[in-house]
C-alpha cells in the first residue's frame, strides 16, 4: 500500500509541469528566478549539442513548417531564426510560420529579420495587408531630425512585433564615403559619421524602447567598398588609425550607448589584419579591436555565412570554426544545422563555447523573456504613415564628403 501511495505521488508530481521540477532543482519556480540564475540553471541542465545550437540563428526557404524544419527544431533547438523572404506571405500565415517555430522552445528564441528600410525591408513581403514603407536611411539621415529617427525606430518595431519579431539587423553604420559603393549606397545614413553615429543610435533606441532589439552593423564598416561581399570579398585599405578617424567613430558611440548586439562584415582589412582574412573570422578585428580596444561587451554576429566572400575562399569547416575562434558569439545563417553542430563540437573547446552561450542566454533572459506580439492594427496605420511623411524624399544625388 505504500508503495502505490508513493508511485501516485510521483505521478501528481509529474503532472504538475515543468516549472515544478526546476523548483526542486533551484528552491524557486523557474519563473521566480534571477537572470543570473536561469542561465546558470540552463547552463547546468544542456547537452553540449544544445549550447551550440543557441549559436545559430538558422534560417528555411518556406512560408509554413514542414516535417523537416519541424525534424530540426525538435532534434537541433536552434537558438535562433532568420525570416527570409520566402517565409514572408499572407499575415496570418507568416504569424502562424513564427508561431510553428516558437511553440516548442524552452529558452526564447532570438526571430529577426532584414528591416532597414528602402531596398532592404523584407517586412514588406506581406501580401494581403499594407504595411508601413520605410525610405532609405540617407533620406531620413538628410533631415538631421533625432526625434524623427526615433519615431522612424519606433514605427519599425511597433510593425514588426506584430509577428513576433524580436531582433532587427539595423541600423546600418556605414558611413557612405565612396561614390562607387552601390552595396551600401542609400542604406547608409549620411557620408558624414557623426551624423551616421547620431541618426543609426536614435533610431536603435527608437526600436528597443518599443520591444525590439537593434543590431549594428557591418562592424568595421562596409561604406568604403565597391566589391558587393554577397558575391566576393571586398578588400579596405586602410589601417586602425585610418579607421579610427571615420568608419569606426559610429560603431564607438554605439557601443557607448550600450549596443546589444554587433554584426561584423565580410570585409578584408589587410593594413589592419596583416592578411585577407574576412573581419568575421579575423580575432584581431572581432577580439582585439572590437572587444578590447573599443571596449565592446554585447553579442557579437557574423553577416549571413552562405555569401561568396566566404563561400568562394573557405570551406564550412573553417569558417564555423574560424568565426567563434575570433571571437564571435551568433552565426547567422549556417547552412546544415546538424552539419554545423558536428563541426564545432570537433573543433572548438567547451569552455570557449559556454563564454557564449552564457552572454546569448543572458541576453534572452534579459531582452526576450516576454509576450512580445501586438496586434496587426499597427501595419501600416495613420499615425504611422504621418511619421513617415515628415521624411522629405531627396534627390539621389548623393554629394560625398571629402
Amino acid at each position: 500500500m505504500k508503495k502505490l501511495a508513493v508511485f501516485l505521488l510521483i505521478i501528481s508530481f509529474g503532472c504538475i509541469g515543468s516549472g515544478f521540477f526546476l523548483m526542486l532543482k533551484s528552491g524557486k519556480p523557474f519563473d521566480k528566478m534571477t537572470i543570473d540564475e536561469k542561465v546558470e540553471y540552463r547552463m547546468k541542465h544542456m547537452t553540449l549539442d544544445e549550447k551550440i545550437a543557441q549559436m545559430l540563428v538558422l534560417y528555411y526557404m518556406s512560408d509554413a513548417v514542414d516535417s523537416n524544419l519541424e525534424s530540426v527544431l525538435e532534434e537541433v533547438k536552434p537558438g535562433g531564426f532568420i525570416l527570409m523572404k520566402e517565409n514572408i506571405t499572407t499575415y496570418n500565415q507568416t504569424k502562424k510560420f513564427v508561431d510553428d517555430i516558437t511553440k516548442n522552445s524552452e529558452i526564447p528564441m532570438i526571430i529577426s529579420i532584414d528591416q532597414e528600410g528602402g531596398s532592404v525591408q523584407r517586412f514588406q513581403g506581406i501580401s494581403d495587408v499594407e504595411v508601413t514603407n520605410i525610405p532609405d536611411m540617407y533620406d531620413l539621415g538628410s533631415m538631421g531630425d533625432l526625434d524623427l529617427a526615433y519615431q522612424v525606430g519606433r514605427v519599425m518595431a511597433e510593425e514588426l512585433r506584430t509577428i513576433g519579431v524580436n531582433v532587427v539587423y539595423a541600423p546600418v553604420l556605414d558611413v557612405y564615403s565612396n561614390p562607387l559603393n552601390t552595396v551600401i549606397g542609400k542604406r547608409s545614413f549620411s557620408s558624414d559619421p557623426q551624423v551616421v553615429s547620431d541618426m543609426g543610435i536614435h533610431l536603435a533606441k527608437g526600436l528597443e524602447e518599443n520591444g525590439v532589439i537593434a543590431t549594428y552593423k557591418h562592424f568595421p564598416g562596409h561604406g568604403d567598398t565597391e566589391t558587393d561581399s554577397h558575391v566576393s570579398l571586398p578588400i579596405v585599405q586602410k589601417n586602425y588609425d585610418e579607421l579610427s578617424s571615420l568608419e569606426l567613430i559610429p560603431f564607438q558611440n554605439a557601443i557607448s550607448s550600450g549596443a546589444k548586439i554587433m554584426m561584423i562584415g565580410h570585409i578584408a582589412l589587410p593594413n589592419l589584419t596583416g592578411d585577407n582574412t574576412p573581419a568575421s573570422l579575423s580575432k584581431v578585428v572581432v577580439t582585439n579591436t572590437l572587444k578590447q580596444k573599443m571596449n565592446y561587451q554585447g553579442l557579437v554576429i557574423t553577416d549571413a555565412l552562405n555569401m561568396g566572400a566566404l563561400t568562394k575562399n573557405y570551406s564550412k569547416e573553417e569558417i564555423y570554426t574560424q568565426a567563434i575562434e575570433a571571437g564571435v558569439d551568433l552565426l547567422l545563417m549556417p547552412s546544415g544545422s546538424k552539419q554545423a553542430i558536428e563541426i564545432i563540437r570537433k573543433n572548438i573547446s567547451e569552455e570557449r563555447i559556454n563564454e557564449s552561450v552564457e552572454k546569448i542566454l543572458k541576453f534572452k533572459y534579459t531582452y526576450l523573456d516576454q509576450d512580445n506580439r501586438l496586434d496587426s492594427s499597427y501595419l501600416g496605420s495613420m499615425e504611422h504613415q504621418e511619421v513617415i511623411q515628415k521624411i522629405q524624399s531627396l534627390d539621389t544625388s548623393v554629394e560625398l564628403v571629402d
